[in-house]
């Protein structure tokens, strides 16, 4: 046998084998896909309300005060509104989705009226400031917090009288009564924030004491009733 046929009948036999492969692996199921896995799809942090904060406020308030004539005991009516501004500090603590917290809050205002008794004398009534210190409940949905307040309030009022009847004098009251209010705060980022609120402060009726020409004391009791409408910017110090 020459060198030649010797190396076509290997290379005969291997042909042979390549077909027999290639003829099983045909007859075999495709090969399976790696199943897809689906993108994780990216969820914002929802806002958490917690923490302190110190904020500032500007608004408008409207007043009125009811006064008990010294002379005939008729009641006299005044309606002040004016301009107010102040600043606000609190702690907020949340669980899922209430809000609660504390807050204490100061305003100068400029809320004055007057007018003329049954004696012709005129009479003065100025709120020079209120404070109140509240507790706060609310609903958020993440950047957005609904809440209301209540609790105690403060105000300081000047009641002046001049004229014939009367002597003319000042008398300084520091009034104490109760506030309750509603308002929205919406996070602008982690830490500032913004709102709208409206308070109502009730102080009910107090004695005023003036005297008369000739020494003799009269006295007027005075109510006050208080509506403030205040939008405010608070900066949060972090999360407890």
């Amino acid at each position: 046998m020459t060198l030649r046929a010797i190396v076509g009948g290997f290379a005969l036999a291997a042909g042979s084998v390549a077909c027999v492969h290639s003829a099983n692996a045909a007859d075999l199921p495709p090969a399976r896909m790696p199943a897809a896995v689906a993108p994780v799809a990216y969820a914002p942090p929802v806002y958490n309300w917690s923490g302190f904060y110190v904020g500032g406020h500007l608004g408008g308030g409207f007043a009125d005060s009811q006064w008990s004539d010294p002379f005939t005991a008729a009641n006299d009516t005044f309606s002040k509104s004016g301009f107010l501004g102040g600043g606000q500090i609190g702690v907020n603590a949340q669980f899922n989705w209430l809000v609660v917290g504390l807050e204490g809050d100061f305003s100068w205002t400029g809320l004055k009226g007057s007018g003329i008794d049954s004696a012709g004398d005129t009479i003065t009534t100025n709120t020079q400031w209120t404070s109140t210190a509240t507790g706060r409940v609310g609903a958020a949905f993440d950047r957005l917090l609904v809440y209301g307040k209540g609790g105690v309030a403060f105000a300081n009022e000047q009641s002046s009288v001049a004229g014939p009847a009367l002597n003319p004098s000042t008398v300084t009251t520091l009034r104490t009564g109760w506030t309750a209010g509603a308002g929205l705060e919406y996070a602008l980022n982690e830490n500032w924030t913004v709102r709208a609120e409206y308070d109502f402060l009730g102080f009910g009726s107090q004695p005023l004491n003036f005297t008369t020409p000739g020494g003799a004391a009269v006295t007027s009791n005075a109510s006050l009733n208080v509506q403030e409408v205040k939008a405010g910017l608070n900066f949060k110090f972090g999360q407890f």
